[in-house]
């Protein structure tokens, strides 16, 4: 006959094991769900636009601080305060998850894959501190490999067939040693084309940037100051000429039967 170890009443040393663990499995939700609702809230219901709280002793957990590195001081999460949004769309149906139809040009507004992240206001850098992405003429340590054709001076033809300009210089990433993007001059501006959105045709000296058409060119987001990028620039310029491949041409927004 087996005895079981008692020790208040009929509790025993399983049944304290079981309630402690249905206590712990309990507090486990609690905080994974406190914790999940750092980002992405509050929840705003897509069909009424009524914007739920994510607040409360059960819902939310409380502030974090993050330091950013370089003595940028500090991010809070999750942010303080919710941000006013306008985009330039509307839904196509009024029903949860209905699409959204641009309502101007997608491209310039930021809808769909053309959209951005705000990032942070100064450029990307590297372990040293140093700007990560710079032009190629203001840094002589580096260079074009003799194998690779010189892009500077090629012509850019647009998605349409149109040639634009030519590319009058490089940014490549000193962390990756990549080429990130490429100065085009347009005539009555330059404009930052992400190098990977185009192809090089090195026989024909042609740069055939295949996102955008000719006369998108004129809309595409400059930097503010020159000789550097900053993270929320690249994320701009990435989304325009990356929605491009849906917004760049008449037809690429329609099916294909």
């Amino acid at each position: 006959m087996q005895h079981h170890e008692i020790i208040v009443g009929r509790l025993d040393v399983a049944e304290l094991v079981f309630y402690a663990f249905v206590l712990f499995f309990i507090g486990l939700v609690v905080y994974l769900r406190r914790e999940d609702r750092r980002e992405g809230y509050p929840l705003e219901d897509s069909v009424t636009g009524r914007v739920d709280s994510a607040f409360g002793p059960l819902t939310a957990s409380t502030f974090k601080r993050y330091k950013l590195p370089f003595d940028r001081g500090y991010a809070t999460t999750p942010a303080q305060g919710r941000e006013p949004v306008d985009i330039a769309a509307q839904p196509f149906a009024r029903f949860p998850g209905a699409p959204y139809v641009p309502t101007g040009d997608p491209l310039v507004d930021g809808v769909g894959p053309a959209s951005w992240v705000k990032r942070a206001e100064w450029p990307d850098q590297d372990m040293e501190g140093r700007n990560r992405i710079v032009p190629l003429s203001s840094d002589s340590h580096w260079s074009i490999a003799r194998e690779d054709p010189n892009l500077v001076g090629m012509k850019v033809v647009a998605a349409d067939g149109v040639v634009v300009g030519e590319i009058s210089d490089v940014w490549i990433d000193r962390s990756d040693h990549l080429v990130r993007y490429v100065d085009v001059a347009t005539g009555g501006r330059t404009v930052m084309v992400p190098f990977l959105m185009g192809t090089v045709h090195g026989r024909k000296r042609v740069y055939h940037v295949d996102a955008i058409s000719a006369a998108q060119f004129a809309n595409a987001p400059s930097i503010a100051t020159a000789g550097q990028i900053t993270r929320r620039e690249e994320d701009q310029l990435m989304g325009y000429f990356g929605g491009g491949y849906l917004y760049g041409l008449p037809d690429r927004a329609e099916p294909l039967l």
